[in-house]
C-alpha cells in the first residue's frame, strides 16, 4: 500500500496525496508544466535546478525510462507533483519504469491531488514555494521554515553547482533511436564553436554538432580572456537555472566578448544574460512560461513558432537600450521572446530551439548561428 504524502505551499494551502518516490521532505519553487510529453528531458533540464515540478497532464510515466533521452547526467528538479503515475510502461527503448527512476535519484513526490487546482493557485497568485513531506506528524513550523529557506536560497546564483567544473569536448551528435549510431564524426565538424556551461542541455550540444561544430564546453565562470585565447568560431551561451540579474561575473565577462567580432548566441538563461550585457532589464514573471505548446513570432516574418519553453524571467521592453532590436514575442502574454544587437552577429532566444522530444520548429535558429559562423570566418580569411 502507498504512503500517504502531503504539499504545503507558502500561501498555507494543503494537499493530502500519495506519495512517489522516497519518503521524506523536499522543498523548492513550484512551477507547473504543461508538456503532454517529454516529461524525462524535463526532470533532467538543468534549468529546473531547485524547482519542483507540477505536470498539468494528468498521466505521467507511459513510456518509461530510456538510456537516450536524459538532457544531464542525473533528475535536476527539486521533487514532483502530479495526478496519476502509470502503472505500466511500454516502449522499444524503456529500460525502466519512471518511479524506479525516481528512486535511484531519491526524488520525492507527490500524486493524486487535484493538480489543477494547484495550477489555478499559481496563476493566480504566482509562481508558490512548497514543501512536500511524507511524515505526517512533522511540526508546522518545522514544514514553514524549510519553505522560508528555499525562498532565501533563491538570491543566490545556483549556477556555479551545475555548471561543469573543467573544460571538456564534445563531438556527438543526434543518435539515431534505430541504429544507435550518432549522425556525425569529429572528421566532419568545420566550426569551433565555445559552449558557456550555465546549465547546458546535453540537445543543444547534438543539434550543433549536427550542425557541424565541434564544441569546447567551458565552466560559468571561464574569463572572457580565456574564451578568446581558444580562438572561437563562435560563442553559444547556454540555458540554465535562476535568476539572470544574479550573474554578475557572467555579464561582465559577456560585455568583453561583446567587444570582439565573434558570433555569439544566447539561449534561455543565455539570452537574459546577453541582454543585461548590453544594459537592458529584467522582471520576474508571475508563473513563467513552462511547457512546449508557446507560440512565438517572429516581428519581421509574421512566422509563428509553437516552442518549448522553460523560464521565470523575461527582458523588460520599458528599458530596452537602442542597441538592442526585438525580433520575436510571445503571443500568449507578448513578452520578448528574441532579440539582436544592432551591427553585430549577435543575436538570443528566449524559447528551447533546441527542443527534445519537440516541437522542432525554431531549431532553424542554429541555422542561423552557422551562416554569422560563416560570415566570421570568411571575414577573417580575408583579412
Amino acid at each position: 500500500m502507498k504512503e500517504s504524502a502531503f504539499l504545503v505551499l507558502e500561501d498555507g494551502t494543503l494537499f493530502e496525496g500519495v506519495s512517489i518516490g522516497i519518503t521524506g521532505m523536499t522543498t523548492g519553487e513550484i512551477v507547473f508544466n504543461t508538456a503532454m510529453t517529454g516529461y524525462q528531458e524535463i526532470l533532467t533540464d538543468p534549468s529546473y535546478a531547485n524547482q519542483i515540478i507540477t505536470f498539468t497532464y494528468p498521466h505521467i510515466g507511459n513510456t518509461g525510462i530510456n538510456q537516450t533521452d536524459c538532457e544531464s547526467e542525473k533528475i535536476q528538479i527539486k521533487g514532483i507533483i502530479m495526478h496519476d503515475i502509470s502503472l505500466i510502461h511500454s516502449s522499444y527503448r524503456s529500460n525502466m519504469n519512471l518511479e524506479k527512476y525516481l528512486k535511484n535519484n531519491n526524488i520525492i513526490g507527490i500524486m493524486n491531488i487535484d493538480t489543477r487546482k494547484l495550477t489555478k493557485i499559481i496563476r493566480n497568485k504566482g509562481t508558490q514555494y512548497g514543501c512536500i513531506f511524507t511524515d505526517k506528524t512533522t511540526n508546522i513550523n518545522t514544514i514553514y521554515k524549510r519553505i522560508n529557506n528555499a525562498i532565501n536560497q533563491s538570491k543566490i546564483n545556483i549556477i556555479t553547482d551545475i555548471s561543469t567544473k573543467k573544460i571538456y569536448h564534445w563531438n556527438k551528435g543526434t543518435k539515431n533511436i534505430y541504429t544507435g549510431k550518432y549522425n556525425q564524426c569529429i572528421k566532419k565538424l568545420p566550426f569551433h564553436v565555445i559552449v558557456y556551461d550555465f546549465g547546458v542541455k546535453k540537445n543543444i550540444l547534438r543539434i550543433l554538432v549536427d550542425y557541424g561544430c565541434y564544441l569546447t564546453v567551458v565552466p560559468e565562470n571561464t574569463s572572457a580572456e580565456k574564451i578568446i585565447s581558444l580562438n572561437p568560431d563562435g560563442i553559444l551561451l547556454s540555458n540554465g537555472p535562476g535568476d539572470p540579474r544574479l550573474c554578475i561575473n557572467n555579464i561582465n565577462n559577456i560585455k568583453i566578448l561583446l567587444n570582439t567580432m565573434i558570433p555569439i548566441f544566447g539561449i534561455c538563461l543565455g539570452h537574459q544574460l546577453l541582454a543585461i550585457a548590453n544594459q537592458a532589464k529584467i522582471l520576474k514573471m508571475k508563473f513563467g512560461h513552462h511547457g512546449s505548446n508557446h507560440p512565438v513570432q517572429n516581428i519581421k516574418t509574421k512566422k509563428v513558432f509553437i516552442t518549448t519553453q522553460n523560464h521565470n524571467f523575461t527582458i523588460d521592453k520599458n528599458f530596452l537600450p537602442k542597441n538592442i532590436e526585438i525580433t520575436h514575442q510571445s503571443l500568449f502574454d507578448k513578452t520578448i521572446q528574441g532579440i539582436k544587437i544592432i551591427h553585430k552577429n549577435v543575436f538570443g532566444f528566449q524559447g528551447h530551439p533546441e527542443a527534445n522530444p519537440g516541437p522542432h520548429d525554431a531549431e532553424e535558429l542554429f541555422k542561423k548561428f552557422i551562416k554569422n559562423i560563416k560570415k566570421y570566418k570568411k571575414n577573417q580569411y580575408r583579412n
